[in-house]
Order: C-alpha cells, then structure tokens, then sequence
C-alpha cells in the first residue's frame, strides 16, 4: 500500500542519512527536518501522493552514500566472523567431547542459534 511505501522511503532515507552524518546531534536535527518534509504533505491528493513518492526515490537514489554505513558484526562488516569458534568435531576428532563442552552454536553474525528456528 501506499502508507508501507512512505514508510520504507522514510526508514531508508533515514539509514542514509546516518551514512552521510557521523555526529549525533546534527543527525537528530537533520532526522527532525526530515520528518517534518514527510509530515508537511501527509494527506495530500492521491496524485500529489504519488508524484512526491516518485521524487522522494529519485533523490534517495541520488543522495546514496558510496560506502554507506554496515553493522561491523553482519556480513561486509569488519568485525563478521572474526575468530569464530572451531567446530567440535575439528576440536574434538575421537568424537569425545567433554561435558563441560558448549553446545550451542553460533550464527555467521555471532549471535546464539535458537534450535527452535535453526537460526
């Protein structure tokens, strides 16, 4: 729907505003003036609605941040899978694994695998 797609322009303009503004004070008053350009045409006509949806994607397409910015622990960060854990069957090759042995295991972005949903 067309609330979902402003929502979604609105989040992504957001992340790329926080690739583009380091210092945390400027982007909360760059996020406020940004939210006040989005609440300024809330209600327009179905027409207008979708013209600035259109405008709205074409200048995000064309503030994108070259590098933007990545959570270091996911994937194309710089912490991903840094010393990760061995397996226990490379630890332990006799299949002797001690009790005290973790057994859990670990998602590629460190986090804890739940064994309900397998990630």
């Amino acid at each position: 729907s067309h609330n979902q797609e402003v929502a979604r322009l609105y989040r992504k303009s957001l992340k790329t505003l926080s690739s583009w503004v380091i210092d945390r004070d400027i982007f909360l008053e760059e996020a406020t003036n940004l939210r006040s350009r989005f609440d300024s045409e809330r209600g327009c006509s179905n027409a207008k609605a979708v013209r600035l949806l259109k405008e709205g994607k074409a200048e995000l397409f064309e503030f994108t941040h070259p590098d933007p910015y990545c959570v270091p622990f996911m994937p194309g960060g710089s912490l991903f899978m840094r010393n990760p854990p061995p397996p226990l069957s490379i630890c332990f090759p006799d299949g002797d694994i001690p009790a005290d042995a973790p057994k859990h295991t670990l998602n590629p972005d460190m986090s804890l695998c739940t064994p309900e949903t397998g990630k």
